[in-house]
C-alpha cells in the first residue's frame, strides 16, 4: 500500500509504498487490549511492602500469663489485634508482569499501526530534522503539518528534537527502539521519519 510522504521544507507531498503485512493488517481488538494490559502491568513498580506480626519489632515477650487475670488470652503486643500490631495479610514486594510472546506481541503492533493508517492518523516525513534547539522552531514545523498533539518517531532522537520539544506537553519524541502500544495509542497523531517506517518494517514484516 501507499501513505504520504512529506517532504521537510517543501510544500508538496508524494506516495511511498510500505509493506501491506506491516501497515494493512487486520484489526485485531482483542489481541491489542492483551498486549496492552501486559505492557501496563509490567511497568508497575509491584514494591509495596507491610509488616506481618514476624517483622514488628518487639513483642518477644507473652504481655501476662495465660490464666488467672480474667483478661483475654494473648502471646504477643505485635498481635493485629492491637495497635502497633502487624498487618494480617501483609503487602509484599511482587512482579505483576504478564507473558505475552512475541508473535502475539509484533501481531499487535501491526494491527495499532494498520489502524493508524486507516484513521489517517499516521503520516510520514523524510527528515525530520531542527537547527537549532528551540521550542518555537518546533511549533512552527508541525503547524505546517497540522499537528498538535503528535508522537514523533525516529530512528535517532538528536539533542536539537529533544531539547526542542520536551517543553511540549502534547509532544513526545521516541526513537524506534522505544516503540510500545501505549505510546502508540495514547496520541492523537503519529509523525514518523522515513528511517523509522523502514526499520518498523524491518521488525514486524
Amino acid at each position: 500500500m501507499d501513505i504520504t510522504l512529506h517532504k521537510a521544507g517543501k510544500k508538496k507531498s508524494e506516495k511511498i509504498s510500505v509493506s501491506d503485512a506491516v501497515f494493512a493488517a487486520a484489526y485485531n481488538e482483542p489481541l491489542i487490549h492483551q498486549v496492552l494490559t501486559a505492557y501496563m502491568a509490567g511497568s508497575r513498580a509491584g514494591t509495596k511492602a507491610q509488616k506481618t506480626r514476624a517483622d514488628v519489632r518487639g513483642g518477644g515477650r507473652k504481655p501476662w500469663k495465660q490464666k488467672g487475670l480474667g483478661r483475654a488470652r494473648a502471646g504477643t503486643i505485635r498481635s493485629p489485634l492491637w495497635r502497633g500490631g502487624g498487618i494480617t495479610f501483609a503487602a509484599r514486594p511482587r512482579s505483576f508482569e504478564k507473558k505475552v510472546n512475541k508473535k502475539m506481541y509484533q501481531g499487535a503492533m501491526r494491527s495499532i499501526f494498520s489502524e493508524l493508517v486507516r484513521q489517517e492518523r499516521l503520516q510520514c516525513i523524510d527528515v525530520f530534522k531542527l537547527d537549532e534547539p528551540k521550542t518555537k522552531a518546533a511549533i512552527e514545523f508541525l503547524s505546517r503539518l497540522g499537528l498538535r498533539e503528535v508522537l514523533i518517531i525516529t530512528e535517532e532522537v538528536t539533542e536539537n528534537l529533544y531539547l526542542s520539544t520536551r517543553n511540549l506537553p502534547s509532544v513526545d519524541v521516541i526513537d524506534t527502539n522505544e516503540i510500545n502500544p501505549y505510546s502508540l495509542i495514547g496520541f492523537e497523531n503519529v509523525l514518523m521519519t522515513q528511517a523509522a517506517i523502514q526499520r518498523v518494517e524491518a521488525w514486524l514484516a
